[in-house]
């Protein structure tokens, strides 16, 4: 009988162990699945950022040209409007920062805020979009604040280098930025401001009624920057605001915001 009873334990010991094996089996195969399904997607993402880095790339090749200035080692920058009119007409410029060099991009405007989200500047579908100036400002950054949106991308491309100016030091080395204009103009823009706003801050203000008004604007945005810069702007100054998401929440914008303090006059 003893015997008996230790043929029959060992033969459950066995049915349990072949039941855990199959359990095992079936966690290991959607483990797998799981893996397969993210690193598809995972492939898809950054194969788009590709494609849409290329694209970029392509255009900066295209259309920008850089001269020796003299007998220096300072170049010249100046950008070919008439190629890039000619590959979308909605171009109202182009934004260079020195550093981070990154940011270096054409900039349209559309018949609404939502058209340039997911498209680029050739018109093809990518989450990179485009860089775009806000449809309720004037397209020649006669504004008294324009607005100019972009992503930010996990690759670095777009705005996503915005980012920097969270850190002071990394202002005090770059405190400009450049915007040219098909017609033949280049705005230097000195940085004013930058920091981590909500996206229904006073920051997003575009059209102001009076002089008051508009200085109690340019006073909020100084007291909204992450540091004082120490750079002050009037009321007879127009300002130029870059604007990208951050990863703290979806109302969590970072701005940088940079005041017109020289127009000239540079190679169409």
């Amino acid at each position: 009988m003893a015997e008996e009873n230790k043929k029959k334990h060992h033969r459950g010991r066995r049915k349990k162990k072949g039941g855990s094996n199959i359990v095992s089996n079936i966690i290991l195969v959607i483990a797998i699945v799981v893996f397969a399904v993210s690193a598809y997607k995972l492939y898809g993402i950054f194969s788009e950022y590709n494609k849409g880095d290329k694209e970029y790339q392509k255009i900066q090749d295209l259309v920008i040209n850089t001269e020796k200035k003299d007998d220096t080692k300072e170049e010249a920058f100046s950008v070919d409007f008439e190629k890039l009119l000619e590959m979308n007409s909605d171009v109202v410029g182009w934004i260079r920062f020195d550093e981070p060099s990154e940011i270096n991009y054409p900039v349209v405007q559309g018949r609404d805020n939502e058209e340039y989200l997911k498209r680029t500047f050739e018109a093809n579908t990518n989450k990179l979009g485009t860089l775009f100036v806000d449809v309720n400002n004037p397209g020649d950054f006669s504004g008294r604040n324009t607005f100019i949106y972009g992503h930010n991308m996990k690759n670095g491309s777009m705005f996503a280098q915005l980012l920097k100016y969270k850190d002071d030091s990394f202002y005090k080395e770059h405190p400009y930025f450049y915007i040219y204009t098909p017609d033949g103009r280049k705005l230097t823009c000195h940085i004013y401001s930058a920091g981590i706003v909500k996206d229904t801050s006073n920051t997003y203000l575009t059209q102001f009624a009076s002089d008051e008004e508009y200085q109690a604007f340019l006073d909020d945005t100084k007291r909204a920057g992450a540091y004082h810069t120490g750079v002050e702007v009037t009321t007879d100054q127009r300002v130029v605001t870059s604007s990208t998401c951050t990863a703290a929440s979806d109302d969590n914008r970072m701005v940088v915001r940079g005041v017109i303090e020289s127009e000239d006059v540079v190679k169409k």
